[in-house]
């Protein structure tokens, strides 16, 4: 056929990913489309995928795209003629543990919030699904029914059949060799591809202004030509899969997670694959040139305690014999999530890789969201779990990758413990007082690769997280730090957020537009706000600080500041404005409490601390110890307090100096889980689980924070549309009426004893006296009254435990204690 050279997108790579991408675009009207593989059709990854299609994820939408997958796979052998072996076998999860056990029925209980079907297993009905087990050890079970398997190169040629079917090319031995650029609005913007015929001197070009990566485990190579960060590393995966085993009926897909093992029944056979703890990277000096439909050298040691267990587990594989024991590469990211979406660095250059062994499952939603994504300059619904956009440059770094990826595959089936943290590549980014704080018992956790103080250990006590699904060696630390912001003074270092700098003559009217709030204030002034996408959601949550008529200062989460600043490019257009990543010019030191304003006297004297001199919501430059910084009253703790913004180098002696004056006032080290529990007492948002890019901002409960009497921002009109049509949901807050069960997030929320929605996050509160969370609950055409008036309970591993429902912040409802 005549290769075409123009396109209305090329997408590199045909495994599953990239043919799911082929058939979604072609099924919204996108009929040249153009898929280059470098070999053929599913070669690298998917031909050897073991095929397993679950449905429940971590998060909602990561469910609702592995629904869709599944649904999406049942109809593709009708519409295509191509067999996909799929069928709805259902999966069963065993725990031998306590601990695991607590784990699947929470994961049970978050599974029927989310519409999944779930039943929770006695042994016999364990025994009666599945009645090759041994169940010694057993300590609980989940069964989900409709979830299901296939075979994953069909799936795949299907997906490409049905994108063919409506005008797509999928064309094979096609190397693609550069992604192309130009400069479109003063942006980086893609322009077209190169490709070289494999095995020949052909070379062409197809223009287009949309380029989708899927090469799978070359993604990142691909992306380093473009300088675009796919920061993934392959690894060798292992499965076995045994002689025919006579009289060997189809069964559920069974994982025992204690034991690293999957066991997948297929045409009478048994296919047996781990998740071992400690993974073995592969290619880290390159995939060879021809890698196809190929094999890695066995490793039968590394295998070799997985089987043994298996043996025991499911005892008739001892008497069955290997067919064929399988050693294939997959790709693996930083954190055990897919990458999807158009990447910061270049318009139209969108990714789908990356997608950590279960890329069957996932590729039908993926391809779904992409196309939509693509078509309408935005995903369907909140992708920020995968959105390539949560990476960090240094993450494409390939010693991190390498040895973040030791990790990352075993972490598939360890616990998936509360406040979990990475053990791997850790120590990249550090405040300046990382080794004081440490010297005085910090335990530190890592968001986005910097090194913070979570919680701090007590004199003799090991500095360590010692994880559990109940309260963690941590948590009386936690209480006495909360307690110590509550009612005298604490200090926490909050370095991590993210500093963006917006400089030049028209940043006034640049944030305007891009902001919900008012930003013509004077200098001094800090404004809390969003950014809002044109349906009214939150695409970032900040504060805002004018630091001079043509400078602000945008602070936003750490795990966000990439987003962020992609978020604000994109909509720069013709403003005469500059935008700088300032994150590591400042430390930050949180001083909060009742007694800040005393503590902050002595060490600052020459600054006048008082309500009247220094009100809530601005900031102002002083002198502390011999240095200089910017004191921001602002509080997310719900109490008297200033952010103090310090240049790098004077900001381990203003700590300091803040220690040694702060000994008369009983300063207390805080973590940054005590200003969590604090937060989510005083009902304050956190981004990314309470409010997202699809919650509406007046549903969240923020219509405070915009202000639609400016004549145009992104998002006005979603908000007056809002205002009109009146609220379909209330983001509320619970307490647990029982002290003793924790809450983390995902829980099912029940009202009058129906399930209504779940949790979107949960910590303790030491002052309330209990777990309390936050969650949105259904109220199209309620009156509040009649919403607050109906019975509430929070469903925990599938025990319902009554709860207090509340509109208003449950702690300091009028916000009194932050503005004395």
């Amino acid at each position: 056929m005549t290769i075409p050279t123009k396109a209305s997108a090329v997408i590199i790579g045909g495994g599953i990913a990239g043919c799911s991408v082929a058939y979604h675009l072609a099924k919204l009207g996108w009929t040249d489309v153009v898929l280059l593989e470098r070999k053929q059709l599913t070669s690298g990854t998917t031909w050897h995928a073991a095929g397993l299609i679950a449905q429940l994820r971590a998060t909602k939408n990561m469910t609702r795209l592995s629904k869709y997958s599944q649904e999406l796979y049942g109809e593709l052998e009708a519409e295509t003629g191509v067999a996909t072996g799929f069928r709805r076998n259902g999966s069963i999860t065993m725990a031998l543990t306590e601990e695991r056990r607590e784990e699947i029925f929470r994961q049970a209980s978050m599974a029927r919030a989310f519409g999944v079907e779930v039943d929770q297993l006695s042994e016999a009905d364990l025994k009666a699904l599945y009645p090759h087990l041994n169940t010694t050890g057993f300590a609980g079970a989940v069964h989900v029914p409709k979830d299901g398997q296939g075979d994953p190169g069909n799936i795949a040629l299907a997906l490409a059949k049905g994108a063919r079917m409506r005008g797509a090319h999928t064309l094979e031995h096609m190397l693609v060799t550069q992604v192309h650029e130009t400069t479109r609005n003063g942006q980086r913007a893609v322009s077209g591809v190169s490709w070289q015929k494999d095995g020949t001197q052909e070379t062409g070009f197809i223009a287009t202004d949309f380029v989708v990566n899927c090469a799978g485990m070359w993604a990142a190579e691909l992306g380093r030509k473009n300088a675009v960060n796919v920061p993934l590393q392959a690894c060798e995966h292992f499965y076995i899969v045994t002689e025919t085993i006579p009289g060997l009926t189809q069964l559920p897909t069974l994982r025992v997670p204690d034991e690293c093992a999957y066991y997948k029944e297929d045409a009478g056979k048994i296919l047996l694959g781990a998740f071992e703890p400690v993974s073995k990277p592969w290619g880290m000096h390159g995939i060879p040139k021809d890698f196809c439909f190929d094999q890695l050298p066995e490793d039968f040691d590394h295998f070799e305690p997985i089987l043994e267990k298996a043996i025991t587990r499911v005892p008739l594989l001892e008497s069955a014999g290997i067919h064929t024991f399988f050693n294939g590469p997959e790709s693996f990211t930083p954190d055990d999530a897919y990458h999807l979406g158009e990447v910061p660095e270049v318009r139209g250059y969108y990714v789908a890789a990356g997608f950590n062994s279960v890329g069957i499952q996932s590729s039908g939603g993926a391809g779904m969201a992409l196309a939509h994504w693509m078509e309408h300059g935005q995903p369907p619904f909140d992708l920020s779990d995968v959105d390539i956009r949560r990476m960090q440059p240094f993450m494409g770094n390939r010693t991190y990758l390498v040895e973040r990826a030791k990790e990352t595959l075993g972490l598939l089936y360890a616990d998936h413990f509360p406040y979990r943290q990475k053990a791997t590549a850790r120590g990249l980014r550090r405040a300046p007082f990382h080794d004081l704080l440490a010297a005085r018992g910090a335990v530190f956790g890592e968001t986005a690769g910097w090194e913070r103080a979570n919680w701090f250990a007590a004199p003799g006590q090991t500095p360590a997280y010692e994880y559990s699904w109940k309260r963690q060696n941590w948590f009386d630390n936690s209480a006495t730090e909360h307690r110590a912001i509550r009612e005298n003074v604490g200090l926490y270092d909050m370095t991590s957020f993210g500093k963006i700098l917006v400089d030049g003559r028209d940043a006034e009217t640049f944030l305007n537009h891009i902001c919900g709030a008012e930003m013509a204030v004077p200098t001094g002034k800090i404004v809390y706000t969003q950014f809002l996408n044109p349906l009214g959601g939150i695409e970032a949550d900040v504060t805002v600080t004018r630091l001079s008529e043509t400078r602000y200062m945008v602070v936003t989460p750490a795990a966000t500041t990439v987003r962020d600043l992609s978020w604000m490019t994109r909509h720069r257009g013709d403003f005469a404005v500059s935008l700088f990543d300032a994150t590591a010019s400042e430390a930050v030191l949180c001083v909060m409490g009742p007694n800040a304003r005393a503590l902050l006297q002595a060490a600052a004297p020459w600054h006048d601390w008082s309500t009247e001199a220094h009100p809530f919501g601005t900031m102002q430059q002083i002198e502390i110890g011999l240095g200089l910084a910017r004191a921001h009253r602002v509080s997310y703790v719900g109490e008297l307090g200033w952010e103090l913004y310090i240049s790098t180098d004077q900001a381990t002696h203003v700590l300091e100096h803040l220690l040694q004056v702060g000994g008369a006032f009983g300063l207390t080290l805080c973590g940054l889980h005590a200003m969590d529990s604090c937060r989510i007492e005083k009902g304050f948002r956190h981004f990314g689980h309470d409010i997202t890019q699809e919650d509406h901002v007046l549903e969240a409960g923020l219509g405070f924070a915009v202000k639609t009497a400016k004549p145009s921002f992104i998002g006005r009109d979603a908000v007056l549309r809002k205002k009109d049509s009146g609220l379909s949901s209330r983001m509320l807050q619970f307490r647990l009426s029982d002290p003793a069960p924790l809450l983390y997030h995902a829980e099912p929320i029940l009202r009058d004893g129906a399930v209504v929605g779940y949790l979107t996050s949960g910590a303790y509160g030491h002052t309330l006296g209990g777990a309390v969370g936050l969650g949105y609950v259904p109220c199209a055409g309620e009156a509040v009254a009649d919403l607050l008036a109906s019975s509430y309970q929070i469903e925990i591993a599938g025990v319902r435990h009554a709860a207090e429902a509340s509109l208003k912040p449950l702690y300091d409802p009028t916000s009194a204690r932050t503005k004395v």
